[in-house]
């Protein structure tokens, strides 16, 4: 139950910024002891991969910073974000981590976690691309920075909270699908209104 509880906080900060959970995943894996990947996932850990990873996180980081440019940044990330998720909630809920000594829940079915993953990084990044807009107008885009940095450390944070203390990933799960549903029914109740 741990490493499903440490996938899907993965997964979590996958949709905030995608390429933060790959990365700390390879890097972990590859210079400590806190995290081992399991079998088909050491290309995660190569140089190639995090060389990339670290290029597409410094992109993502400047162009999340900007005021409109986050909002196109936001679309295109929508397929991305939900991709990641999959991909490190499939290698989260399989590793080894200071939590998690014998991961085995999702053996046998990696596409349960793939779809979990997509799901769960879809609707962080759903509640973020719907609240970014407001932000940017409310404060002229001068709020764009403070937020795109908060959710940064956040997706930082979910990381090592889901690598160290996984059991607090379940109450951050609920409080993702309330935000949601509240998201969806602001948006579809200003659709409504004439």
């Amino acid at each position: 139950m741990l490493e499903l509880l440490t996938g899907s906080g993965l997964a979590m900060a996958a949709g905030l910024n995608a390429y933060v959970p790959l990365l700390a995943l390879g890097l972990l894996s590859r210079f400590t002891d806190a995290v081992e990947l399991p079998a088909g996932w050491d290309w995660l850990e190569g140089d190639i991969a995090l060389v990339v990873l670290a290029v597409l996180l410094a992109v993502e980081v400047v162009a999340d910073k900007i005021p409109v440019v986050d909002s196109v940044n936001d679309v295109l990330q929508t397929v991305v974000r939900p991709a990641s998720g999959g991909l490190v909630l499939a290698a989260g809920a399989a590793s080894q981590t200071p939590a998690v000594t014998d991961p085995a829940t999702l053996e046998g079915s990696a596409w349960v976690a793939v779809v979990l993953g997509v799901l769960l990084a879809l609707g962080t990044h759903t509640v973020k691309s719907v609240a970014r807009p407001a932000v940017n107008l409310t404060t002229a885009g001068a709020g764009a920075p403070v937020v795109s940095t908060a959710e940064d450390v956040s997706s930082v944070g979910l990381v090592l909270v889901s690598l160290l203390l996984p059991v607090l990933i379940g109450a951050l799960v609920v409080v993702l699908v309330v935000l949601l549903v509240m998201a969806v029914r602001r948006r579809v109740g200003r659709v409504t209104r004439p």
